[in-house]
């Protein structure tokens, strides 16, 4: 098995980071956990590049001045994500073969093109962007991630249809999201070459500090179609 690369994913509240083990996947300098120490909070992602989170996030902006938007916890544009997979609280030692299986996930997988479009919402609790181009694509890679999980020992839920979304906000009561979704229906963000399945560790907010954001750090990224 080939040791994972890791790019510059999400940067801070997030950043690269890696596991290490003399048996596993090496770690990028730096960082030092090993696979068998502890758990982490883990979730397989694709990540847009820099220029369709900056288009999305001066699209985002003026959602901030709708009634309502105070109700919302807003994520940081250095997060946004596609997930794939969450995979929850994965222990250490099944980090490994997690690896070497979401290695062969990217390796069967073609790159694809990607762009965020539109808008949507998941009952009135989370608003989030949307996707065009190759969802089909995308849906095989976020059943194959499922499955890589699944293969390695991750308890997993069942798999349910793939919905293609970036989360953009949440809401702990039900919050009426529809001038949020209409304002957001006529984006279409530039396409981009997906390219990489991401690994992904979120750190939750340990401080207290009203509004602050999870932390997530890229462990492992692989290229797809090779």
């Amino acid at each position: 098995m080939s040791n994972p690369s890791v790019p510059s994913g999400p940067s801070s509240p997030s950043g690269p980071g890696d596991p290490s083990d003399p048996s596993g996947p090496s770690a990028p300098s730096g960082q030092d956990p090993a696979p068998s120490a502890g758990r982490q909070r883990l979730f397989v992602a694709v990540l847009p590049p820099a220029p369709a989170v900056e288009e999305l996030r001066a699209a985002v902006a003026p959602l901030h001045r709708l009634p309502g938007a105070r109700q919302l916890r807003w994520t940081g544009p250095e997060g946004w994500h596609f997930t794939l997979a969450f995979l929850g609280e994965v222990d250490g030692a099944l980090l490994p073969e997690l690896y070497g299986r979401l290695e062969r996930a990217a390796h069967r997988s073609e790159p694809f093109p990607l762009r965020v479009h539109g808008g949507g919402r998941f009952d009135g609790r989370v608003l989030w962007a949307g996707a065009a181009g190759g969802l089909d694509a995308l849906r095989l890679l976020a059943e194959r991630a499922h499955a890589a999980a699944c293969r390695s020992g991750v308890p997993m839920e069942e798999h349910r249809r793939y919905t293609p979304h970036l989360t953009l906000a949440r809401s702990r009561t039900e919050v009426e999201l529809s001038p949020f979704t209409e304002a957001l229906a006529g984006f279409g963000g530039t396409g981009w070459r997906a390219d990489t399945l991401s690994l992904v560790r979120s750190d939750l907010p340990v401080s207290g500090v009203p509004g602050e954001q999870p932390r997530y750090r890229v462990v492992g990224a692989w290229p797809l179609g090779r």
